[in-house]
Order: structure tokens, then sequence, then C-alpha cells
């Protein structure tokens, strides 16, 4: 199946608990790759409906032919400030756009709930993630002031103001 194929099939879809296997496993993935899992991983893996969907936040999942693919986690942190959280997509659908259509989909969700700003800690060695987010508008935030991971180095955010 070509690009534009996979492309049009996916739909983008919301927290079921159906989805959360997926959410665990995808960003394990990608973790255990560069990194290692941390506890605040942890929190928001084992417990992603407590963590993100209780607290006024949502998770994104991008599905194709039934099969979870993709996903990205809304944090709420505070009124009107989200955390972009848990970006995923497996490897096998990387570079077909889905990255995109999730973290706009992220975007839309906090613009919906009025919030000001979304933010996002990352590492600069993920070269790829760090073009998607700036090309999606977020810019380095020199005022690095969390220290929930030990991998974290780089901070961006997106104002909505």
């Amino acid at each position: 199946m070509g690009k534009d194929a996979i492309e049009s099939s996916i739909i983008i879809d919301l927290f079921k608990e159906e989805y959360e296997l997926d959410f665990e496993a995808l960003n394990l993935q990608w973790i255990k790759k560069y990194f290692r899992v941390e506890e605040e991983d942890r929190k928001i893996l084992e417990n992603p409906k407590s963590y993100v969907i209780d607290r006024g936040g949502q998770i994104f999942f991008a599905i194709n032919d039934g099969k979870v693919i993709g996903t990205a986690a809304m944090v709420l942190v505070e009124e009107r400030i989200f955390e972009l959280s848990k970006m995923a997509v497996d490897p096998k659908y990387q570079g077909l756009g889905i990255g995109r259509r999730i973290i706009d989909e992220c975007i839309k969700f906090a613009k919906n709930h009025k919030a000001q700003e979304i933010f996002l800690i990352t590492n600069d060695k993920l070269l790829p993630a760090l073009e998607l987010y700036r090309s999606s508008g977020f810019e380095l935030d020199e005022n690095y002031d969390d220290n929930r991971y030990e991998r974290g180095n780089t901070k961006m955010k997106l104002s909505l103001r």
C-alpha cells in the first residue's frame, strides 16, 4: 500500500481503554531504543486514564485497519497549559505524515480548550521529532525548568495566545 493510500485510510481516535496497551507498547518501543524507561514514564504509561484523561487531558490514536499505529497525549498541567507527551508512531509507519496528523489534533484540542500554551520535553538527539515540532510551530524554550526525565534536555513550546 502506498503512502497516499495509507494516509487516507488512517483515522484519529480518542482514548478508549482498549487502546491502553498500544499506548504503552508504542512508547516503550522508542524509549527503550534510545534511552531507558524512567519512573515518570511508568506513571503515565501504566495509568493513562488517571494520569491524563481524568485530569482533563486527552490521548489521541492513529488507527489503520483497526490497528493503533501512532499516539500522543495532551496532559493538562495547569489551567490553560497542556504538555504534549508520549508521542510515538510505529516505525513501519514513520515518514507518512502520521505524526503530523496526531500533532495537529493535539493543537486543535488545546485550542478548543482555550489553552494559552502547549509545551513538550524532548531530547536533542531525536532529530525527526524536533523537526516535526518546529514545523508545527513549536519554538525552543531557553528556560528549561523541568527535571522529571534524565533524558530531557530540550523544552519547546507553542504559544496559542
